[in-house]
């Protein structure tokens, strides 16, 4: 087992493992650590906690400080820079005719590296964007292509729920998700009825889809032939939230069907 804190760089980014070395860190503090982009400053997510070794990427780097006013002082004046940056980016991309989408500006904390995140179609040659960036600002710059998943969670927006999209507002990491999840869901396979923001088919397909597979395996499905207390019949509509199933008995009539709890009925012939 290994002590382990969380700390998060963005609002919407993943909480990342370190060691809290000997500092006494509890949930919001501000810290500074080292990370393979540079130093940069983070907030603690959850406290000092014991980890198994299996869930740790090692060698897990230490936390190096609780942040100061001057390092706090520093991110507040990077996230301000980060705007500036992020419109003479974009005008040399207009410039230049890159095809491109440019997303989001970070500056590491002690202002050695610039990232810029975009989006592309394809691949796309950005050696002179990044002479003319460097020209400009005078540090080092690191252009990164990211997908639509990971545009739509940092720039944020609703979901057709009217919530705010789970992927910028809690969600660490992106779960997959597939077609068969809607399906088993009994939703509609209208794209723009099952795709998020990012145009991709939504996170919270997968929340439910344990729930509804329990469900599946248990209740009869549509078309079953089953036994009942009234006879044998067959499954004329299934509601999988109520565990319920509509039977027409044999020998009687189409508008002539009994409801039953799933656990009440059972399958002779699927």
């Amino acid at each position: 087992m290994t002590t382990v804190v969380g700390v998060r760089f963005r609002n919407s980014g993943k909480a990342y493992y370190f060691d809290p070395g000997e500092l006494t860190l509890k949930v919001n503090d501000s810290c500074v650590v080292e990370t393979s982009r540079g130093l940069e400053c983070g907030k603690i997510t959850f406290g000092p906690t014991e980890m198994d070794d299996s869930r740790i990427t090692q060698p897990l780097k230490t936390v190096l400080r609780v942040a100061t006013q001057e390092d706090l002082d520093n991110y507040e004046a990077n996230r301000i820079k980060e705007k500036e940056a992020f419109r003479i980016c974009k005008e040399k991309i207009i410039s230049r005719g890159i095809e491109m989408k440019l997303i989001d500006v970070g500056y590491t904390l002690d202002s050695s590296k610039i990232l810029f995140y975009f989006t592309a179609e394809g691949r796309v040659d950005f050696r002179d964007l990044v002479k003319d960036l460097a020209t400009i600002f005078k540090t080092r710059i690191e252009l990164r292509q990211v997908g639509v998943r990971d545009e739509a969670k940092m720039m944020g927006g609703l979901g057709i729920c009217g919530r705010p999209v789970c992927c910028h507002s809690y969600m660490d990491d992106f779960h997959p998700v597939s077609i068969k999840m809607a399906k088993e869901q009994d939703l509609s396979l209208n794209p723009t009825k099952i795709s998020g923001t990012c145009g991709r088919l939504m996170c919270c397909l997968k929340y439910e889809s344990e729930a509804y597979e329990d469900l599946l395996a248990r209740v009869p499905k549509a078309g079953s032939m089953v036994e009942t207390d009234c006879g044998r019949g067959v499954v004329t509509e299934v509601n999988l939230l109520r565990e319920q199933v509509k039977v027409r008995i044999d020998g009687k009539s189409e508008s002539d069907q009994i409801v039953f709890k799933a656990d009440e009925v059972k399958v002779i012939k699927k």
